[in-house]
Formats: structure tokens, sequence, C-alpha cells
């Protein structure tokens, strides 16, 4: 007898009724896409670092001339 556990209440899920093996099956699947998603959103996460990281080493080739400072850029436009 498979037992689930709700609001820290564990009930036996073969005494629900139809409607509410429907409902624990929509769950089941519903709880099974989200970790495949957190699964999909880690590698994402994970490319975005390594995409960043490239990108920063190329910008760290560029002269220094090349770089603008978004601090002293934001008092430039504010001094106009």
């Amino acid at each position: 007898m498979p037992k689930i556990t709700v609001d820290n209440i564990e009930y036996n899920s073969e005494d629900l009724s139809d409607n509410g093996k429907a409902q624990l099956a929509s769950l089941q699947f519903l709880e099974t896409q989200l970790a495949k998603l957190q699964g999909e959103i880690a590698v994402y996460q994970t490319a975005k670092n390594a995409y960043l990281s490239a990108l920063k080493a190329e910008l760290e080739k560029l002269p220094a001339e090349d770089a603008v400072d978004k601090k002293e850029d934001a008092a430039d436009k504010s001094d106009n």
C-alpha cells in the first residue's frame, strides 16, 4: 500500500477516490517535469557562466582605452 504524506499527515493512496488518484498522478507528473526543468536550468546556468567567462577573457585582450568605466560614463552623462 503506497503511502503519501500531505501536510505532515500520512495517507494510504489506495484509499483515494478516482478523482483523488487522478490528482495524485497529476501531481507526481508535475513533480517529475519540474525536476527535469530544474536540471535544464542548471545546465543553462552553467553554459551562461562559461560564455560569460569566455567573453570576459576576450574583453581582457582589448586595450585599456577601449574599456568604458560605467561609473565614469554615468558621471559624464549627468554633467550634461
